[in-house]
Protein backbone atom coordinates (compact mmCIF):
# COMPACT_ATOMS: atom_id res chain seq x y z
CA UNK A 1 0.00 0.00 0.00
CA UNK A 2 2.76 2.42 0.92
CA UNK A 3 4.51 1.58 -2.34
CA UNK A 4 1.61 2.96 -4.36
CA UNK A 5 1.44 6.09 -2.25
CA UNK A 6 5.19 6.64 -2.38
CA UNK A 7 5.14 6.39 -6.16
CA UNK A 8 2.34 8.97 -6.27
CA UNK A 9 4.32 11.39 -4.12
CA UNK A 10 7.47 11.05 -6.18
CA UNK A 11 5.52 11.55 -9.40
CA UNK A 12 3.97 14.74 -8.06
CA UNK A 13 6.93 16.17 -6.21
CA UNK A 14 10.28 14.84 -7.50
CA UNK A 15 13.72 15.95 -6.43
CA UNK A 16 13.28 16.36 -2.66
CA UNK A 17 16.76 15.02 -1.91
CA UNK A 18 18.36 17.84 -3.94
CA UNK A 19 16.64 20.63 -2.04
CA UNK A 20 18.30 22.96 0.45
CA UNK A 21 17.47 22.61 4.12
CA UNK A 22 17.36 25.85 6.13
CA UNK A 23 16.48 26.85 9.69
CA UNK A 24 13.26 28.83 9.98
CA UNK A 25 11.92 30.57 13.07
CA UNK A 26 8.81 28.85 14.40
CA UNK A 27 7.02 32.19 14.80
CA UNK A 28 7.35 32.76 11.05
CA UNK A 29 5.47 29.54 10.24
CA UNK A 30 1.69 29.10 9.99
CA UNK A 31 -0.39 25.89 9.89
CA UNK A 32 -1.70 24.29 6.70
CA UNK A 33 -5.43 24.96 6.06
CA UNK A 34 -5.51 21.79 3.92
CA UNK A 35 -4.21 19.54 6.72
CA UNK A 36 -6.47 16.42 6.62
CA UNK A 37 -5.69 15.42 10.18
CA UNK A 38 -8.11 17.12 12.59
CA UNK A 39 -6.99 15.44 15.82
CA UNK A 40 -3.43 15.31 17.20
CA UNK A 41 -2.93 12.83 20.05
CA UNK A 42 -1.59 14.70 23.10
CA UNK A 43 0.39 11.73 24.44
CA UNK A 44 2.06 11.04 21.09
CA UNK A 45 2.81 14.75 20.64
CA UNK A 46 4.36 14.92 24.12
CA UNK A 47 6.55 11.90 23.38
CA UNK A 48 7.77 13.46 20.13
CA UNK A 49 8.42 16.72 21.99
CA UNK A 50 10.69 14.92 24.49
CA UNK A 51 12.56 13.27 21.61
CA UNK A 52 13.05 16.64 19.92
CA UNK A 53 14.40 18.13 23.16
CA UNK A 54 17.05 15.41 23.24
CA UNK A 55 17.82 14.78 19.58
CA UNK A 56 16.34 17.72 17.66
CA UNK A 57 14.13 17.43 14.56
CA UNK A 58 15.66 14.64 12.47
CA UNK A 59 13.56 15.16 9.31
CA UNK A 60 12.96 18.67 7.91
CA UNK A 61 9.40 19.86 7.45
CA UNK A 62 8.25 21.12 4.03
CA UNK A 63 6.84 24.63 3.73
CA UNK A 64 5.90 27.16 1.06
CA UNK A 65 6.03 30.95 1.08
CA UNK A 66 2.85 32.69 2.24
CA UNK A 67 3.47 36.43 2.04
CA UNK A 68 6.06 37.26 4.69
CA UNK A 69 5.50 33.91 6.41
CA UNK A 70 5.81 30.22 5.61
CA UNK A 71 2.91 27.76 5.45
CA UNK A 72 3.40 24.13 6.49
CA UNK A 73 2.86 21.60 3.71
CA UNK A 74 4.23 18.48 5.42
CA UNK A 75 5.32 18.11 9.04
CA UNK A 76 2.72 19.85 11.19
CA UNK A 77 3.16 17.29 13.96
CA UNK A 78 6.92 18.01 14.10
CA UNK A 79 6.14 21.74 14.11
CA UNK A 80 3.69 21.41 17.03
CA UNK A 81 6.05 19.17 18.99
CA UNK A 82 8.93 21.63 18.45
CA UNK A 83 6.82 24.47 19.88
CA UNK A 84 5.93 22.22 22.82
CA UNK A 85 9.63 21.51 23.32
CA UNK A 86 10.35 25.24 23.54
CA UNK A 87 12.37 25.36 20.32
CA UNK A 88 12.72 28.62 18.43
CA UNK A 89 13.73 27.22 15.03
CA UNK A 90 13.05 24.17 12.89
CA UNK A 91 14.82 22.69 9.83
CA UNK A 92 12.71 23.14 6.70
CA UNK A 93 12.67 22.79 2.93
CA UNK A 94 10.98 25.69 1.13
CA UNK A 95 9.10 24.77 -2.05
CA UNK A 96 7.15 26.71 -4.62
CA UNK A 97 3.71 25.08 -4.62
CA UNK A 98 0.22 26.06 -5.72
CA UNK A 99 -2.76 25.72 -3.36
CA UNK A 100 -3.73 22.52 -5.15
CA UNK A 101 -0.24 21.02 -4.92
CA UNK A 102 0.00 21.94 -1.25
CA UNK A 103 -3.28 20.20 -0.51
CA UNK A 104 -2.35 17.11 -2.54
CA UNK A 105 0.99 16.75 -0.82
CA UNK A 106 -0.41 17.22 2.69
CA UNK A 107 -3.11 14.62 2.06
CA UNK A 108 -0.85 12.07 0.38
CA UNK A 109 1.79 12.37 3.09
CA UNK A 110 -0.77 11.75 5.81
CA UNK A 111 -2.35 8.83 3.94
CA UNK A 112 1.10 7.30 3.59
CA UNK A 113 1.57 7.49 7.36
CA UNK A 114 -1.75 5.64 7.80
CA UNK A 115 -2.52 7.36 11.13
CA UNK A 116 -5.68 9.19 10.11
CA UNK A 117 -9.13 8.26 11.42
CA UNK A 118 -11.49 6.50 8.95
CA UNK A 119 -13.46 9.75 8.53
CA UNK A 120 -10.31 11.80 7.91
CA UNK A 121 -9.30 9.23 5.28
CA UNK A 122 -12.77 9.48 3.71
CA UNK A 123 -12.53 13.28 3.55
CA UNK A 124 -9.01 13.06 2.14
CA UNK A 125 -10.14 10.71 -0.65
CA UNK A 126 -13.06 13.02 -1.46
CA UNK A 127 -10.78 16.09 -1.60
CA UNK A 128 -8.31 14.31 -3.88
CA UNK A 129 -11.07 13.22 -6.27
CA UNK A 130 -12.47 16.74 -6.40
CA UNK A 131 -9.16 18.58 -6.77
CA UNK A 132 -7.64 16.15 -9.28
CA UNK A 133 -10.98 15.40 -10.99
CA UNK A 134 -10.49 11.67 -10.54
CA UNK A 135 -13.04 8.86 -10.49
CA UNK A 136 -12.96 6.36 -7.63
CA UNK A 137 -11.33 3.85 -9.96
CA UNK A 138 -8.59 6.30 -10.98
CA UNK A 139 -7.89 7.28 -7.38
CA UNK A 140 -7.77 3.63 -6.33
CA UNK A 141 -5.18 2.91 -9.05
CA UNK A 142 -3.12 5.96 -8.12
CA UNK A 143 -3.02 5.06 -4.42
CA UNK A 144 -2.60 1.32 -4.88
CA UNK A 145 -5.94 0.60 -3.20
CA UNK A 146 -9.01 -1.36 -4.35
CA UNK A 147 -12.02 0.51 -5.68
CA UNK A 148 -14.35 -0.98 -3.01
CA UNK A 149 -11.91 0.36 -0.39
CA UNK A 150 -12.24 3.90 -1.78
CA UNK A 151 -16.02 3.56 -2.26
CA UNK A 152 -16.61 2.26 1.27
CA UNK A 153 -14.64 5.13 2.80
CA UNK A 154 -16.26 7.89 0.74
CA UNK A 155 -19.69 6.51 1.49
CA UNK A 156 -19.14 7.15 5.21
CA UNK A 157 -19.49 10.87 4.48
CA UNK A 158 -23.22 10.29 3.96
CA UNK A 159 -23.58 9.49 7.67
CA UNK A 160 -24.92 12.14 10.08
CA UNK A 161 -22.21 14.31 11.62
CA UNK A 162 -22.69 12.82 15.10
CA UNK A 163 -22.14 9.28 13.79
CA UNK A 164 -19.05 10.40 11.85
CA UNK A 165 -17.70 11.89 15.08
CA UNK A 166 -18.34 8.62 16.92
CA UNK A 167 -16.34 6.76 14.27
CA UNK A 168 -13.48 9.28 14.52
CA UNK A 169 -13.42 8.90 18.31
CA UNK A 170 -13.50 5.10 18.13
CA UNK A 171 -16.97 4.75 19.68
CA UNK A 172 -18.13 3.04 16.48
CA UNK A 173 -16.11 1.27 13.80
CA UNK A 174 -16.08 1.92 10.08
CA UNK A 175 -17.93 -1.39 9.62
CA UNK A 176 -20.64 -0.15 12.00
CA UNK A 177 -20.96 2.98 9.87
CA UNK A 178 -21.31 1.03 6.62
CA UNK A 179 -23.96 -1.19 8.20
CA UNK A 180 -25.94 1.81 9.48
CA UNK A 181 -26.02 3.18 5.94
CA UNK A 182 -27.94 0.05 4.97
CA UNK A 183 -30.99 1.24 6.91
CA UNK A 184 -33.84 1.98 4.50
CA UNK A 185 -35.26 4.62 6.84
CA UNK A 186 -32.36 7.06 7.11
CA UNK A 187 -34.02 8.85 10.02
CA UNK A 188 -33.31 5.73 12.11
CA UNK A 189 -29.53 6.00 11.77
CA UNK A 190 -28.93 8.23 14.81
CA UNK A 191 -31.26 6.17 17.01
CA UNK A 192 -29.72 2.83 16.00
CA UNK A 193 -26.20 4.26 16.34
CA UNK A 194 -26.98 5.22 19.94
CA UNK A 195 -28.46 1.76 20.58
CA UNK A 196 -25.32 0.17 19.11
CA UNK A 197 -23.10 2.15 21.50
CA UNK A 198 -25.29 1.66 24.54
CA UNK A 199 -25.68 -2.10 24.06
CA UNK A 200 -22.15 -2.60 22.68
CA UNK A 201 -23.45 -4.35 19.58
CA UNK A 202 -20.83 -5.91 17.33
CA UNK A 203 -21.12 -5.60 13.55
CA UNK A 204 -22.89 -8.94 13.08
CA UNK A 205 -25.47 -8.06 15.72
CA UNK A 206 -26.02 -4.68 14.09
CA UNK A 207 -26.39 -6.29 10.65
CA UNK A 208 -29.09 -8.56 12.04
CA UNK A 209 -30.88 -5.59 13.63
CA UNK A 210 -30.72 -3.55 10.41
CA UNK A 211 -32.08 -6.48 8.42
CA UNK A 212 -34.98 -6.86 10.85
CA UNK A 213 -35.79 -3.15 10.68
CA UNK A 214 -35.64 -3.17 6.89
CA UNK A 215 -37.94 -6.14 6.58
CA UNK A 216 -40.45 -4.47 8.92
CA UNK A 217 -42.48 -7.70 9.07
CA UNK A 218 -45.93 -7.32 10.73
CA UNK A 219 -46.40 -9.36 13.93
CA UNK A 220 -49.19 -11.49 12.47
CA UNK A 221 -47.04 -12.63 9.55
CA UNK A 222 -45.66 -16.14 9.88
CA UNK A 223 -42.03 -16.34 10.75
CA UNK A 224 -39.84 -16.68 7.70
CA UNK A 225 -38.14 -19.95 7.02
CA UNK A 226 -34.56 -19.85 8.29
CA UNK A 227 -32.28 -18.67 5.50
CA UNK A 228 -29.80 -21.12 4.01
CA UNK A 229 -26.38 -20.63 5.65
CA UNK A 230 -24.61 -20.44 2.27
CA UNK A 231 -27.06 -17.75 1.05
CA UNK A 232 -26.63 -15.78 4.29
CA UNK A 233 -22.83 -15.93 3.96
CA UNK A 234 -23.00 -14.73 0.35
CA UNK A 235 -25.26 -11.84 1.38
CA UNK A 236 -22.71 -10.77 4.00
CA UNK A 237 -19.90 -11.00 1.45
CA UNK A 238 -21.82 -8.92 -1.11
CA UNK A 239 -22.82 -6.32 1.52
CA UNK A 240 -19.15 -5.82 2.37
CA UNK A 241 -18.19 -5.64 -1.32
CA UNK A 242 -20.85 -3.10 -2.31
CA UNK A 243 -21.11 -1.24 0.98
CA UNK A 244 -24.90 -1.46 1.01
CA UNK A 245 -27.74 -3.84 1.86
CA UNK A 246 -27.88 -6.89 -0.44
CA UNK A 247 -30.64 -9.51 -0.35
CA UNK A 248 -30.63 -12.87 -2.13
CA UNK A 249 -34.08 -14.41 -2.69
CA UNK A 250 -33.89 -17.98 -3.98
CA UNK A 251 -36.56 -20.52 -4.80
CA UNK A 252 -36.05 -24.04 -6.10
CA UNK A 253 -34.79 -23.22 -9.59
CA UNK A 254 -34.51 -19.45 -9.71
CA UNK A 255 -34.13 -16.32 -7.63
CA UNK A 256 -32.91 -12.73 -7.59
CA UNK A 257 -30.25 -10.54 -6.01
CA UNK A 258 -31.40 -7.12 -4.78
CA UNK A 259 -28.76 -4.40 -4.27
CA UNK A 260 -30.02 -1.24 -2.61
CA UNK A 261 -28.91 2.29 -3.45
CA UNK A 262 -29.99 5.54 -1.86
CA UNK A 263 -29.09 8.28 -4.37
CA UNK A 264 -28.01 8.78 -7.97
CA UNK A 265 -24.39 8.98 -6.80
CA UNK A 266 -24.78 5.75 -4.85
CA UNK A 267 -26.32 4.12 -7.95
CA UNK A 268 -23.34 5.19 -10.08
CA UNK A 269 -20.93 3.88 -7.42
CA UNK A 270 -22.56 0.45 -7.48
CA UNK A 271 -22.60 0.36 -11.28
CA UNK A 272 -18.85 1.07 -11.29
CA UNK A 273 -18.29 -1.86 -8.92
CA UNK A 274 -20.44 -4.15 -11.08
CA UNK A 275 -18.48 -3.16 -14.18
CA UNK A 276 -15.14 -3.94 -12.54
Amino acid sequence: MSKGLGKGLNALFPGESLEKVELLRLNSIIENPYQPRKEFDDTSLSELSESIKEHGVLQPIIVRKAGTQYEIVVGERRYRASKLAGKKEIPAVVRELTDEQSMEMAILENLQREDLTPIEVSEAYQKLMESLQLTQEQLAFRLGKSRPHIANHVRLLALPEKVRKDISQGNLTMAHGRTLLGLRKKEQILLIAEKTKKEHLNVRQLEKLVQQLNEDVPRETKKEKKKDLFIAAQETKLREQFGTNVTIKKTKNKGKIEIEFFSDEDFERILELLND
